[in-house]
Parts: structure tokens; sequence; C-alpha cells
């Protein structure tokens, strides 16, 4: 760990440097807010790099996280809104003071009753009126829906069995086919949201991210879609120019390929 602890602080250091009077005039310039389409895109990097499990590019986004982590703080200090070591302080602190089963006498049997104990310890801590508050608003539809869920099944609002959430699918399923043959555009529109979140809850009940989970179905398709394209272009055609027919037999065939 003493060889880490240099390394963080030669960071500092080193964004100290790059923002002081006589160091890189664009980190000067920047702010807390600037910041933030640079720092999405990071995360977005490190996702892209765990999903491809290339762990030297994880490595080297990870570094990039920890070099906006110090960014930020570095402009908080010197508007003299907060220090580094304020951010630490703050988070060793509620780690410990969120794992009760760890550092104090609770129990948690498993891994749902250990976040069972967070949820219910941070729910106190913020004073906050109801169990789902927290939950950014700006996330990811998906994310959003299924930390929605987790909290409320955390505070005990679950289905006992998988085959009940199974049927509220087909239920919400149903429910938007009844709509459409009304064709009601906003009711459609209303029982599609539903049948999204009765899956994403699917997704949440069987430990799967559903946001993942479709991040590399998206990932599936393009791949898929692109040989279908390099098949046509091989036979010396363009896409307007072959069937349905023929670009399904061509994506049957991608199919076959891991």
């Amino acid at each position: 760990m003493g060889d880490v602890g240099k390394k963080f602080e030669e960071l500092v250091e080193i964004v100290e440097k790059l923002r002081a009077p006589d160091g890189c005039p664009w980190d000067r310039e920047q702010t807390n807010q600037s910041l933030l389409p640079y720092f999405i895109e990071e995360v977005y990097e490190l996702i892209e790099s765990v999903d491809e499990e290339n762990w030297d590019t994880v490595k080297e986004e990870l570094g990039d996280l920890l070099l906006h982590v110090v960014f930020q703080a570095s402009i908080g200090e010197d508007e003299g809104k907060f220090k580094l070591a304020d951010s630490l302080t703050n988070v060793n602190e509620k780690l410990v003071r969120r794992h009760p089963h760890v550092f104090g006498d609770a129990k948690a049997d498993a891994a749902f009753h250990a976040k069972q104990n967070w949820e219910a310890q941070k729910h106190k801590e913020k004073g906050r009126k109801s169990r789902l508050d927290g939950v950014p608003k700006n996330l990811p539809a998906l994310v959003r829906a299924q930390r929605l869920q987790q909290k409320a099944s955390y505070a005990g609002f679950d289905w006992d069995e998988v085959e009940q959430v199974w049927d509220k699918v087909h239920e919400e399923i149903q429910e938007l086919k009844d709509a459409q043959s009304n064709e009601a555009k906003d009711h459609i529109a209303e029982e599609i949201g539903d049948v999204l979140f009765a899956v994403v809850n699917l997704a949440r009940y069987l430990d799967i991210p559903a946001e993942d989970a479709l991040r590399k179905t998206n990932q599936k398709f393009t791949s898929r879609f692109s040989k279908v394209e390099e098949g046509i272009k091989a036979q010396g055609k363009e896409l307007e120019d072959v069937t349905l027919e023929e670009m399904d037999a061509i994506w049957e065939m991608a199919k076959k390929i891991k």
C-alpha cells in the first residue's frame, strides 16, 4: 500500500502543477461542470474495456478515472469548497458506518442482507422520506428502473417466486397487445414502458444487470448486421438489391459464428 500511496500523492502533485499559474492553460480554465462530459466518456470507455475483458485497457481507464477524481477535488479545493482529504474521510467513515455486519455487531448471512443493511443505514443517514429517494433521475432508464426495483426489494416489496415475476411480464405483454388493438398511441407507449419495466424486474430478480444485457445485445446485433452487409457486398450487391429472405439467410449464418 505504501507504493500505491506514493503514486497517488504523485498524481495529486501533478494535477496541482498543471493547474498552477504557470501550468497548462486548458487545465487551469476547467470547472467542475466542464469536466463532466469527459468524465462520463471515461466511464463508458471503462465499461467497454470490461465488456471486452481487455485488462490492459481497464488498467488505463481506471487511471483516467482517478485523474478525474483528483481533478474535481483540486478545483473544489482551489475554490474553497472542499478538500480531497474531506472526500476520503467521508468515504472511509461511510464504508465503516454502512457495514455494521463487518465493523459492528449486525448480522448479514448473504449479499442481499448486507445490501439491505446498507440501504437502511443510508436512508436513516440522509433523512429521506421515501426508500426510493436518491436514485438520480438522469441515470439511463434501464439502470434507474433496476435501482428503483432494488430499493423497493430491500424494503421488503418483492415477489416470493420467480414465476410471479414471469406472470407479471406476460400480463404486461397482453395489456400491450390489447392497447395496440385499440390503436391508442399514448396508451401503447405507456404499456411498452410497463413491459420494459417488467422485463427489467425479471432481470433484477435473476441478478442480471438489464443495462449490461441490452448493451451486449446491441453489440451482438451490430456485429451480426455487419456480417450481413459484408455478405451482400461479397455478392457484388447493395442492401437495396436483396430481399429480406436473402439477408435473413446471411444473418442465420452469422448467428452460428461466435
